[in-house]
């Protein structure tokens, strides 16, 4: 053992215990193994770079423009309505994401899936109260698990099919057109689902059997630490409203966190303890009691309008607008006045939305309500209103309400438009799926779907460089000999049985993919087993396919591949929290496989 592969590993292991012992971000763990490799020379700087100008990462990258312009307009509410509905249950929640996610992970790359999923799940388990801890683990597995039934669910299959095009149907490498044995047409688009449908079906029902019990709750949907301000709100149904004729259940009026529909105006007539299955019909006034955030969910329902006229008048385009929270000072000028007389929009330039008293309700119309010292206001204002009116004697503090812009209703249609032309284009081939995410996502913008300064903001760098970071270690076990070392010293004690050299080719494949990433170990070990199958003197297929699925089903790691990273943070996970579940779940797939790949390509 060199002191290259020495220092390579124990870097991977410091890096593992870290991410298992401290609470540290995965991309500082990372990037810091990262820096220690290229510092001692193990690592060439375009070698420990490579994985930031990789197109999987820069399709991740793309991909949260493609997410936000579908925020942005609200496109993304519809797609969670429509496609995840109402869970009755946390059985059901999770079969509703897994389901879909696994079934277009079969038919696109399982990358973009994850990264157009995260907003989606995320504002929906707010909205249901599921912790996202319970969600977004399965919507990374399911996706990994659909990726496997055809060639294109994932890029790390592709890789291997490209490798088999280069040897003959021998197994041996061929020669060119000149050579009389025929090179090997690789396998077909659904050839592998022979293997990987099982493989997917098996572990979905593992999946949601026991992510109940092996997934802890690391973010509650609501928690202690939430806003306990309770605002009261008036919201008008808009005569050309969707939401006409539907009940308040179907409305999704119902579950909306931490806010309840306390009364319904109509025409003057007051409905008090509103049931489910009553129709809302035009120029309804509903009045809601909740926390800030749940307004801003609010507002993000299509053919819903705050019930004041005053946010109509204001200077701003609503698109630029966002929701401020301003505590009334005792210095202020408009104290015990109302807000009607006091001109608040004329002085400020903002609307007042609502108004907050020490947890009382406040039964009058918002232009009706006078003020005190001590009342917090909601209010509909240009985004410079906070840095303008920040030192400002009349109030005693003024926050930003983050993520409050008003969504660009009237864009929806233009993003679901963007959205679906995307997976088309993908899904036929007729463009990579990094060209056709950055098309969507320069759509996105140049449509307006969402501003430049919002596109810029919306990706995720530590999920970016935590990416990049991981296959740069890849690379290190790749170049400095590490990878070879540990697959040598592994398959030197197998004998001559098929079945024994297909499980331990499988298992060294399954280790490497949960540390060195996808793609390398399956170019890593793939002459392995090309090597094992010409030495046992029979068919090469079985352990092109355990190489295939071993490497392309990463469950027991974060780093093994992207979309695990890509869910690590924004489910608050730990990283025993994937061996926890993804190590069973692991050797269920391993045994699955080394039992029917000799069955459909004898040995």
């Amino acid at each position: 053992m060199t002191w290259e592969i020495a220092f390579t590993l124990a870097v991977i292991f410091v890096a593992i215990v870290t991410l298992i012992k401290l609470r540290v971000g995965p991309d500082i763990v990372l990037f810091g193994g990262l820096t220690l490799l290229l510092a001692v020379g193990i690592l060439k700087p375009e070698d420990a770079l490579a994985g930031f100008s990789n197109s999987g990462l820069m399709t991740v990258a793309v991909l949260f423009v493609v997410a936000e312009g579908l925020r942005q307009t609200g496109g993304a509410n519809f797609i969670g309505q429509k496609m995840l509905g109402q869970p009755k249950s946390l059985l059901a929640a999770q079969t509703r994401v897994m389901l879909p996610s696994a079934v277009l992970s079969g038919f696109m790359n399982n990358t973009p899936v994850v990264a157009m999923m995260l907003p989606i799940v995320k504002d929906w388990s707010k909205k249901y109260r599921i912790s996202v801890s319970h969600v977004m683990l399965p919507l990374s597995y399911a996706a990994i698990l659909g990726g496997l039934v055809t060639l294109v669910g994932t890029s790390t299959t592709l890789v291997v099919n490209g490798l088999v095009k280069q040897l003959d149907i021998h197994g041996q490498p061929y020669l060119g057109a000149a050579s009389e044995i025929p090179a090997h047409p690789g396998l077909g688009m659904f050839e592998i689902a022979w293997v990987g449908l099982p493989a997917a079906a098996i572990g979905l029902i593992y999946m949601l059997v026991t992510a109940r019990w092996l997934l802890p709750e690391r973010k509650p949907a609501i928690t202690d630490l939430d806003d306990p301000r309770s605002y009261t709100v008036e919201m008008i149904v808009d005569p050309t409203s969707p939401l006409v004729g539907n009940t308040i259940e179907d409305a999704g009026l119902r579950h909306l966190p931490s806010m309840y529909l306390m009364e319904i105006d109509r025409d003057g007539h007051i409905l008090a303890a509103v049931a489910s299955d009553e129709r809302l019909q035009k120029n309804d006034r509903l009045i809601f009691v909740g926390i800030v955030e749940s307004i801003v969910d609010l507002q993000k329902i299509p053919g819903l309008k705050p019930a004041t006229d005053q946010m109509f008048k204001l200077d701003s385009p609503r698109r630029e607008r966002c929701l401020i929270e301003a505590v009334v000072s005792n210095s202020c000028p408009l104290i015990r006045t109302t807000i009607r007389e006091a001109r608040f929009r004329s002085r400020y330039n903002a609307a007042v939305i609502a108004v907050a008293r020490n947890g009382e309700r406040i039964k009058k119309k918002i232009g009706d309500i006078r003020l005190q010292a001590g009342d917090t206001l909601l209010l509909e204002a240009h985004s410079s209103f906070e840095e303008v009116h920040r030192n400002s004697r009349d109030f005693f503090l003024v926050s930003r309400v983050e993520d409050s812009s008003p969504p660009r209703h009237e864009r929806a249609w233009i993003s679901r438009i963007i959205l679906a032309v995307m997976i088309v284009v993908v899904a036929t081939e007729m463009l990579s799926m990094l060209k056709a995410a950055m098309l969507a996502a320069c759509l996105m913008v140049g449509t307006r779907c969402c501003r430049a300064s919002e596109a810029k903001r919306s990706i995720d760098w530590g999920v970016l460089l935590t990416i990049g970071a991981g296959l740069g270690l890849g690379k290190a076990m790749e170049t400095s000999g590490a990878a070879n070392y540990l697959a040598g010293s592994l398959i030197g004690f197998v004998g001559d049985s098929p079945i024994l050299v297909l499980a331990v080719i499988y298992g060294i494949t399954m280790v490497f993919t949960n540390i060195i990433t996808a793609k390398a170990a399956a170019v890593l070990i793939f002459p392995i087993a090309i090597a094992s199958a010409e030495s046992l003197g029979g068919n090469f297929m079985p352990f092109v396919v355990a190489v295939m699925i071993a490497s392309a089903a990463s469950f027991a790691t974060p780093i093994g591949y992207q979309t695990n990273l890509m869910v690590f943070g924004p489910g608050g996970y730990r990283f025993s929290d994937y061996a926890r579940i993804g190590v069973p779940l692991s050797l269920i797939l391993w045994a699955l496989t080394v039992f029917l790949a000799p069955r459909h390509w004898m040995f």
